[in-house]
């Protein structure tokens, strides 16, 4: 468990009552031993300035202590609001890992504990850090950022090496200029170019494919603190634009807290399809789309914040008509630096983000 030394957050407290008022209020009605329902998170909508955020009215179910099949869920839920009870009233955090292995024989799996950490996230609508539980970060950061971590440890990013991204932060300092990068090789190749140097000052992310809640938090973060601009760059495929989507528009998961991770000023600088036909990239370097890949970008196409962004649409059309992927590293055909040296600094120069 780590100590941060700001005061236990109250809404946690005033969720808990206002809870605990409506589920006595169900008892006097005669609403037997039921507890409250547990949103689902299924139902949402799209609000162009937040993105994906849960309904008001959404679909919930209902945990009976008295039903034997979902007694053993009832209690874990209520071992595990307890758990975060004492958390916060002693201002202490823990990850969800040090939950889990408090009773691993009890909770089974660590999912187990992910699902119902969620779910009393959604219940008592607070965000989760409200809880004092923290995920373990796998994203990375580099570049002109300094911060200060909860316990009051100041951390400098440098632009030759990275550092995880923070679970919590209390300040940040410095930064300009944001890029979030798809994947892992994609970040330490750039690193390798010097490339945070070469533009700096700037900041360069990247949550290892889809990214984590810490990784989005930061990212929201960043843009709330500076209102900087925030670059991605994906693959030219249906996934990379799926990673794309969560950092501007969020999930469907965690549309409950959509206000807290989303980042909708968020564009997408590469790779674009109509750059892999620009460029002239050889088929060779290309990949074909899967029907996977065909289904994952119907489905893309078919939600509703593309209707708000035209250039996106036509860049998944140039993708679906070729029926072709291309990832980063296809770049590499022109030459070995061309990311770092021309593509994306051109790119930067000249507006070519969409």
């Amino acid at each position: 468990m780590a100590f941060a030394p700001m005061g236990p957050e109250p809404s946690f407290f005033q969720a808990l009552d206002q809870h605990r008022a409506s589920l006595l209020a169900a008892l006097r009605r005669g609403g037997g031993g039921e507890p409250a329902g547990v949103g689902t998170r299924l139902a949402s909508r799209f609000e162009d300035s937040v993105g994906l955020q849960m309904v008001s009215h959404c679909t919930t179910r209902k945990i009976k202590s008295d039903s034997p099949k979902s007694v053993k869920n009832f209690a874990l839920i209520l071992k595990i609001l307890s758990m975060i009870y004492k958390l916060v009233q002693s201002d202490a955090y823990a990850t969800k890992r040090d939950i889990y292995y408090t009773d691993s024989q009890l909770f089974g799996n660590q999912t187990t504990v992910d699902n119902i950490i969620n779910d009393i996230s959604c219940m008592l609508k607070v965000p989760r850090r409200c809880l004092h539980i923290l995920s373990t970060s796998k994203g990375l950061i580099a570049g002109n950022l300094r911060y200060m971590e909860e316990d009051g440890t100041k951390v400098h990013c440098s632009c030759a090496t990275a550092v995880a991204v923070p679970s919590n932060i209390q300040g940040i300092w410095n930064a300009k200029f944001l890029l979030i990068v798809e994947k892992d090789a994609t970040f330490q190749r750039l690193l390798d170019d010097n490339f945070c140097t070469k533009m700096s000052p700037c900041i360069m992310i990247t949550g290892k494919g889809v990214p984590d809640l810490n990784t989005r938090l930061l990212v929201r973060k960043l843009w709330d603190t500076f209102h900087m601009p925030a670059v991605t760059l994906v693959d030219a495929d249906p996934h990379g634009i799926e990673i794309m989507c969560i950092y501007k528009y969020g999930s469907m998961s965690m549309s409950f807290e959509a206000h807290n991770l989303t980042v909708p000023a968020v564009r997408w600088l590469g790779l674009l399809p109509s750059d892999v036909k620009r460029l002239n990239i050889p088929k060779d370097n290309l990949i074909p789309l899967t029907r996977r890949d065909q289904m994952k970008l119907d489905s893309i196409l078919r939600r509703p914040y593309v209707a708000c962004q035209p250039c996106w649409r036509r860049e998944m059309e140039i993708m679906a008509d070729s029926n072709v992927k291309a990832e980063i590293q296809a770049l590499t055909f022109l030459s070995s630096d061309y990311l770092s040296g021309v593509y994306l600094p051109n790119k930067l120069k000249f507006g070519g983000w969409i």
